[in-house]
């Protein structure tokens, strides 16, 4: 029955901090966490613990698939050098400090270092949820890096742990072909099972048989590298790109619009059971924790988060140096940060469920037999990070991004405006060989032709600074336009409903001209499901 009340609290929990984010202009992943703190007190809760495996193996595959399904490649190829020392060396380097920090503080060095592995990746599900207000750039940045060093982190993470529990240290040789194997291997399944998943895609013409093969691809992305010893992350990140950047080429609406419905959705609530889960848990860790080791395990949780956020300000810096050193092309001063960006960069490092997950994941016993050292104080630490990451970067970072006045960042409505530009412009040059192709008469080209030339003449206009009186008239006219069909859609929901309430019609009968004038009214309005 835990199950099924699970499903209800989190659901409620996941409305009520959307809700409570408009009022408290509070980020819901903070109000998720708090709520799930919350309800560890509920005795039905009690003695809840999260399953990694849940994590890494149902939730993290659609995450990771979906936002790298969404990223800008322009954006990674732009930025490739500081992507990939953010998510490797910096990965790397914050292990290390947080190993140290952690043996400081009395943990043995294996498990020092299985902490600092876990903790040290940056969060996309966290970074997407908390880092909306940046711009474009910014934010792609973060994302891409997040995407990927989960890969390096858990490579880290496995090294660790074999170390620890069998207490056989591992020789350079060893760690390296670990490393080429969990890249090369990933990548490798990954661009395999995309391409044989856009084709199996394309052999469905239903568009729910292939939103399922769509589905399926992450997590078998995932699935078949690790089976393999690669790794799962990076094998789903490549999918992603892949069918992300092959996709559009195939495939029908009706299949494309379902498709990105189930996605969103699924990111939707995932991400919000993650993060009630995460407080959910934070709970219990704290519990499991010797009333004497406790002051140490608070301490230690502060100090690994303050190392963690000064290391990654410091590599900001450093990192932007190194690049700069040696980006000689025509178009460096665009690749180049400026300080203050990197600032919010480093403070932009929040940390999330899947370092709970690798916490949790930390075997219970040895090789020999014993327990494993510390592992409830690692445990807590990676809570408390997380919880940090969430409680106080998360507020800071509205009033950074201000203070950071960066520039505004309106290339991409400059970019939309221009591909319908472009698009309207060819397709009305193109119009006479269409109709002559298609064998239409002149009364459906003039009216396409009309249609078509308005729509242009409305972009024109809504792209001046300044514009002249006829365009203002223009489009104040088409906006009148606009909100006068939009009127006319909702009048005629409204009689199909009362017929159907007259039971003149039949449900099914409402639910296709209902289906039908929604398409309209999404078209009219601009919106769509990613906006």
């Amino acid at each position: 029955m835990l199950g099924l009340e699970m499903v209800v609290v989190v659901g409620i929990a996941v409305l009520a901090a959307a809700a409570g984010e408009r009022r408290t202009r509070i980020a819901s992943p903070v109000l998720l966490v708090a709520v799930g703190i919350l309800l560890a007190f509920a005795p039905m809760l009690d003695g809840f613990h999260l399953d990694p495996d849940v994590v890494l193996l149902w939730f993290l595959p659609v995450l990771l698939y979906w936002e790298s399904l969404t990223i800008s490649l322009r954006g990674i190829r732009r930025d490739l050098w500081t992507i990939v020392l953010a998510s490797t060396v910096l990965v790397v380097l914050s292990a290390a400090v947080v190993a140290v920090i952690a043996h400081a503080f009395g943990l043995p060095w294996g498990p020092a270092w299985v902490l600092g592995a876990a903790v040290a990746p940056t969060d996309a599900t966290a970074t997407a949820a908390l880092a909306k207000a940046l711009p474009q750039r910014n934010l792609t940045l973060l994302r891409a890096e997040s995407l990927v060093n989960d890969g390096t982190a858990l490579v880290l993470y496995g090294i660790a742990i074999a170390a620890t529990v069998s207490e056989h240290a591992l020789g350079p040789l060893e760690i390296s072909g670990m490393f080429v194997l969990a890249y090369a291997g990933g990548a490798i399944v990954g661009f395999a099972i995309g391409w044989v998943g856009l084709r199996v895609r394309n052999r469905f013409v239903d568009p729910s048989l292939n939103t399922v093969a769509h589905v399926l691809v992450p997590f078998t992305a995932y699935l078949v590298a690790e089976l393999i010893s690669a790794s799962g992350v990076i094998a789903v990140v490549v999918a992603g790109i892949f069918m992300g950047r092959a996709g559009p080429r195939r495939n029908t609406p009706e299949a494309r619009q379902q498709t990105t419905s189930v996605f969103v959705f699924a990111s939707l609530v995932i991400n919000g059971s993650l993060f009630v889960l995460v407080g959910l848990e934070m709970n219990a860790d704290t519990r499991a924790v010797p009333a004497a080791s406790l002051g140490t395990a608070c301490l230690l949780a502060v100090a690994v988060w303050l190392a963690l956020v000064l290391v990654r300000m410091a590599f900001q810096f450093l990192s932007g140096l190194l690049i700069g050193a040696f980006d000689h092309g025509p178009h460096r001063e665009d690749h180049r940060l400026g300080p203050r960006a990197r600032v919010v960069s480093g403070l932009a490092g929040f940390r999330g469920a899947v370092s709970l997950a690798a916490a949790l994941g930390i075997p219970m016993v040895l090789d020999d037999g014993s327990a494993f050292p510390d592992r409830a104080v690692i445990v807590f630490a990676a809570a408390g990070v997380i919880l940090l990451t969430l409680a106080v970067q998360a507020p800071l970072l509205p009033w950074l991004v201000r203070w950071a006045r960066f520039p505004a960042d309106n290339l991409a409505l400059e970019e939309r405006r221009l591909a319908q530009s472009t698009a309207i412009a060819e397709t009305l040059a193109a119009l006479p060989e269409l109709v002559a192709g298609l064998g239409v008469g002149d009364a459906a080209r003039e009216r396409v032709q009309r249609e078509l030339e308005r729509q242009r003449r409305v972009l024109d206009a809504q792209g001046v600074e300044r514009p002249a009186d006829d365009d203002v008239e223009l489009v104040r006219g088409h906006e009148d336009y606009r909100r006068l069909k939009l009127a006319v859609l909702e009048q005629q929901r409204a009689v199909v409903l009362r017929l159907r309430d007259q039971q003149t019609i039949d449900d099914t009968v409402l639910r296709r001209i209902q289906a039908q004038l929604d398409a309209e009214e999404v078209r009219f309005t601009g919106r769509t499901i990613l906006d």
